[in-house]
């Protein structure tokens, strides 16, 4: 099982690597961090960094494509043709074709959900119709192959129900035990429709010092 993960300069690393822990369990699993270009990708938060093996002139297939979504650089990479006509391609060869958070909005860009449901992260869930999908708020949404899920956590969420359609229940639960993955979250803001109005002002302005903070430079 050939699990393609899409690297890029500005990506949320825990949108990769959640699903990481979960797929890389996948019977007779292939794991392979693909980018535009070999080499470093400094994360959004800056503090973290990821060599990266394969560029995407030698990837031409997957059995699972996941591409991860960005604080800060989603919609430059949902502009660069050469990465959508890859995106493109190598969905082609897929099983399923997943995103986590605004990783949605670059397959949307790329064509992949036209007329279809799709999440995103809550904040720029919007977005998606610009690119003629169908937002819907929901922690994980299912259109044929097409899998996304919402923002950041809701990634490993997105891979355990892959692991499930794949190889079942029970396999499912076994990765799931295995990274001890039991959230009980101390508060009740974790979701869009449940958060306070003065949560989510404050989650807002904390993001755009995030951003403001960024620093994809060598």
């Amino acid at each position: 099982m050939k699990v393609v993960i899409f690297m890029y300069p500005g990506v949320t690393m825990l949108d990769a690597i959640g699903p990481y822990e979960v797929l890389r369990n996948l019977q007779n699993s292939e794991i392979c961090f693909v980018a535009e270009k070999k080499g470093l990708v400094k994360a959004d938060s800056s503090f973290i960094e990821m060599n990266i093996q394969y560029d995407i002139t030698e990837i031409n297939h997957a059995d699972i494509l996941l591409i991860p979504g960005s604080l800060i650089e989603y919609l430059n990479i949902a502009k660069n043709k050469k990465i959508l006509d890859w995106i493109n391609k190598v969905s082609i060869t897929s099983i399923k074709t997943v995103s986590v958070c605004t990783g949605s909005i670059i397959l949307a860009a790329a064509g992949i959900l036209q007329n279809k449901k799709a999440t995103c992260h809550w904040s720029c869930i919007d977005l998606l119709s610009e690119f003629s999908a169908i937002p819907t708020r929901e922690r994980i949404i299912q259109d044929g192959k097409i899998i996304t899920a919402a923002g950041v956590s809701a990634g490993i969420d997105m891979a355990i129900h892959l692991v499930n359609q794949l190889e079942g229940r029970q396999s499912a639960e076994a990765i799931q035990l295995a990274i001890e993955y039991d959230p009980s979250p101390l508060f009740n803001s974790g979701n869009f429709s449940t958060a306070k109005p003065e949560v989510i002002n404050l989650s807002k302005q904390k993001m755009e010092l995030a951003l403001a903070q960024s620093d994809l430079s060598d």
